[in-house]
């Protein structure tokens, strides 16, 4: 086959081969999804700091213009992704099921008319390069939504000489990256470009799992001779997107305890990005719209919607439509992903997948009847990072947080591997989430 002659890599330690269900949406085409009459934009949709609004209710703002601007080193700028009308800045729920500061708009006016004008990014340094991603608010969009202009400026005596793309997108349920590969591919290699003149290094890889061969082959007959940009068939295998692993399996280094990529010389982007930062400099156009996997057994219309930032759920909802009853609603993938308890939160830049679980599902991965460790040590068996989740699942129902440190409660990556694994039906990564809010929550003070 086309793959013979290159090595297919893995991460060695750990790792589970849960169910995929990526059939549901794999061959389902990127499609606009409607504009909402009202979106809800988060004031706090990154790592970091809260933006600060630079709006005031009654304004009229037009679409994709600044609402939040950054406050300090680590933030994001926000914008609108509507024209409208803003009707209220308050606390609304989001994605962790609390409440947060937010701007509430309501559509009204005109969208811009025609594609913007496309610049020649060549002709411009590092520092505007840098400068365009961080006002157009571009975050890492695979998950952890940290600003891509932090990430990409790296401290003086970290030496970065290697890119890494994460293809990978190994969450089931989730095809969003993989139709972005398709479907995009040329605009994902000019952003790898754009990617390495900031970074400047000489040598990048793509890591795509081999259940996205469509992609694989994609990459491989698109990439230019002498561009220094290889393509790495990973297997199929979960948490193979984590950046540690897949640092590991391609390069063979290995991040430290308490460590960054940066740290050994790598920095890792998610393809959508990549394609992001492309859309930034090219058009100056910031992130007000993203690709997200809207799907599930009982989702009537599932697929691969370009959503615009701020959508409520429940517009979501009532577009797809459904074929019973909700019994949960994920945001993310279902290993990693988070449950949340109502429709109306919106869409953010990190949302990269909707799931809809029917009630009977929802009953499958309910944990609220875990029994007490029998200690058969599965969960230490696939957990990627060489931990033992056990001990920290007993530290943590004990509420022992101290303890759980000298078990490198701070490697853990929170892949959910040990919770899948476990037939006592324990929520380990729950108590170990819980043990690092308390901690943090000790530092801070």
């Amino acid at each position: 086959m086309w793959y013979l002659g290159l090595k297919i890599r893995t991460f060695r330690a750990g790792g589970v081969k849960p169910k995929e269900h990526k059939e549901i949406t794999a061959d389902k085409e990127i499609v606009n999804f409607h504009i909402p009459q009202k979106v809800i934009i988060p004031l706090l949709q990154h790592t970091g700091k809260p933006a600060k609004p630079v709006v005031k209710k009654g304004d009229i703002v037009s679409e994709a213009q600044l609402i939040g601007e950054k406050d300090g080193k680590i933030s994001a700028n926000v914008h609108s992704s509507i024209p409208g009308r803003v009707v209220d800045i308050g606390n609304y729920p989001v994605l962790n099921n609390l409440k947060t500061p937010c701007i509430v708009i309501k559509l009204e006016g005109e969208f811009k008319i025609g594609a913007p004008p496309k610049d020649d990014w060549e002709r411009l340094d590092r520092k505007e390069i840098l400068k365009r991603i961080e006002d157009a608010g571009i975050v890492g969009m695979g998950g952890a939504a940290f600003p891509t202009d932090v990430k990409y400026s790296p401290p003086p005596d970290k030496k970065v000489d290697t890119l890494i793309i994460n293809g990978v997108e190994c969450e089931p349920y989730l095809t969003t990256d993989y139709r972005l590969m398709l479907e995009k591919t040329d605009e994902i290699l000019e952003g790898i470009k754009i990617a390495k003149k900031i970074l400047n290094v000489e040598k990048v890889f793509i890591g795509i799992e081999l259940n996205k061969k469509k992609a694989i082959k994609k990459f491989k007959e698109s990439i230019p001779v002498k561009e220094n940009i290889f393509v790495v068939p990973l297997k199929v295998k979960y948490p193979q997107g984590a950046e540690k692993q897949l640092i590991k399996a391609i390069l063979d280094r290995e991040v430290p305890s308490g460590g960054l990529p940066f740290d050994v010389g790598v920095i890792v982007s998610n393809v959508a990005t990549i394609y992001a930062i492309r859309e930034a400099v090219l058009y100056k156009k910031p992130l007000i719209e993203r690709v997200i996997t809207v799907t599930g057994k009982i989702v009537k219309n599932p697929g691969n919607y370009k959503i615009r930032i701020g959508t409520p759920i429940s517009d979501i909802i009532q577009e797809v439509g459904v074929t019973e009853n909700i019994g949960k609603i994920i945001i993310g993938g279902p290993m990693m992903g988070i449950s949340v308890s109502t429709a109306d939160i919106p869409v953010t830049k990190g949302t990269s997948g909707i799931l809809f679980l029917s009630e009977k599902e929802a009953k499958k991965v309910n944990y609220s009847n875990f029994k007490a460790c029998i200690h058969c040590a599965k969960c230490v068996f696939v957990c990627p990072m060489g931990l033992n989740p056990s001990m920290l699942s007993i530290l943590g129902e004990m509420e022992k947080w101290d303890d759980m440190t000298k078990f490198n409660i701070l490697d853990c990556i929170e892949c959910g591997s040990c919770s899948f694994v476990c037939p006592a039906q324990r929520p380990i990564v729950q108590f170990i989430k819980t043990g690092k809010v308390f901690l943090k929550f000790r530092k801070e003070r």
